[in-house]
C-alpha cells in the first residue's frame, strides 16, 4: 500500500472576492501552492465567512457555491466551484477534536462560501477534490481556536489538507481608495509583529490581542481566527510556517499568506496586486468581503 504523504497546511489572505476572477501575484501564489502540494484526499477549509455561535462541519455530498457578498459584477455571482463534499470527513473531524463538541453535521444549510472558493478556484481549479468546511465558533476565545487547530493535526496524516482563509489585517471601515496596493503604518507594524511571532513562537499568536494596534488591525476577529488554526498546527509540528506571499490592499487589508510543510516558492514582491475592484456603491463593511 502506498503511504499517504503528510499533507501541508496553509492560511491564505483572500481579500476581495474579485480575486477569484483576477490574475495577480496573490492568485498566482495560490496557484503555485496548489501545484506544489501532493493531491489531498480532501480539503478541510476554515473560512472567516462561516463565523457562527457553534462548532459545525459541512457534510453534504455536493456543497453549493455561496455568493455571500454584495455590489460586485454579475460575473462573480455566476462563478461556481462544484467541488464534491466528503460526508464521512465530518465524523472524522468530530472524533479528532473531541472532547470539543461538534454540534452537528450540516447537510443542507451552508456549503462553500467565498472565503473558501475564491482561493480554491486558483489553487485547485479542477474542483475535483472534496471540500468540507469547519465553522469558526464565535463564542470562543483566541486560545481555544489555537488549541483546536492543534487538535486537527492528525488529519494531515490521513490525506487532509487544512486551509485557513481570512486576512491578518482586516479593517473595512479604514479602507483608503488612494492606497490600492499600500498599507497604513499601523497595519504594517501589526503585520510585521505577527509574522515574527509566526516564525519564532506560533503558539504565542493569541498574545497579539495585547498589541497596541490589535484593535485597528482586528476590529472583529473572524478574519484573524483562521490564522490561529495554522499557528496551532505549526506549534504541534514544531516547525514554523513560511510566508507564501505578502502585501496590502487599500491601506487596511493584509494579503499575507503562510504555508506549513509545502515545498512552494515564495512569491516575489511587487508586480500586479489585488487592488482591482471593490464596489464603490456599497459600503465596504456591507459588501461582506
Amino acid at each position: 500500500m502506498t503511504a499517504i504523504p503528510l499533507m501541508p497546511a496553509a492560511f491564505l489572505g483572500h481579500g476581495s472576492p474579485m480575486n477569484a476572477l483576477e490574475e495577480n501575484r496573490y492568485s498566482a501564489a495560490w496557484r503555485a501552492f496548489g501545484a506544489a502540494v501532493p493531491r489531498p484526499r480532501a480539503i478541510l477549509a476554515i473560512s472567516a465567512h462561516w463565523h457562527v455561535d457553534a462548532l459545525a462541519v459541512t457534510a453534504m455530498p455536493n456543497p453549493r457555491t455561496i455568493h455571500d457578498f454584495y455590489g460586485f459584477p454579475q460575473a462573480l455571482f455566476g462563478l461556481q466551484y462544484p467541488a464534491p463534499g466528503l460526508p464521512q470527513l465530518a465524523e472524522e473531524v468530530a472524533d479528532t477534536v473531541a472532547p470539543d463538541f461538534v454540534v452537528g453535521a450540516d447537510r443542507d444549510a451552508w456549503g462553500l462560501d467565498h472565503g473558501t472558493w475564491s482561493v480554491l478556484v486558483h489553487a485547485f481549479p479542477d474542483a475535483d477534490i472534496p471540500v468540507v468546511q469547519l465553522s469558526l465558533d464565535a463564542r470562543k476565545p483566541l486560545d481555544w481556536h489555537l488549541a483546536l487547530g492543534a487538535k486537527l493535526a492528525p488529519l494531515r496524516a490521513r490525506g487532509v489538507l487544512i486551509l485557513g482563509s481570512g486576512n491578518l489585517v482586516h479593517n473595512l471601515r479604514a479602507l483608503d481608495w488612494a492606497q490600492p496596493e499600500g498599507g497604513f503604518d499601523w497595519a504594517r507594524h501589526f503585520g510585521e509583529d505577527a509574522r515574527a511571532l509566526m516564525a519564532e513562537r506560533p503558539h504565542d499568536l493569541p498574545a497579539l490581542a495585547a498589541h497596541p494596534e490589535f484593535a485597528k488591525a482586528v476590529p472583529t476577529d473572524e478574519h484573524f481566527l483562521p490564522l490561529l488554526y495554522l499557528a496551532g498546527l505549526s506549534a504541534t509540528a514544531g516547525r514554523a510556517p513560511e510566508v507564501l506571499v505578502d502585501g496590502f490592499a487599500y491601506g487596511s487589508l493584509s494579503m499575507a499568506a503562510f504555508t506549513l510543510d509545502a515545498d512552494c516558492p515564495r512569491a516575489a514582491a511587487g508586480g500586479a496586486a489585488a487592488a482591482a475592484a471593490l464596489p464603490r456603491d456599497v459600503a465596504p463593511e456591507d459588501a461582506n468581503i
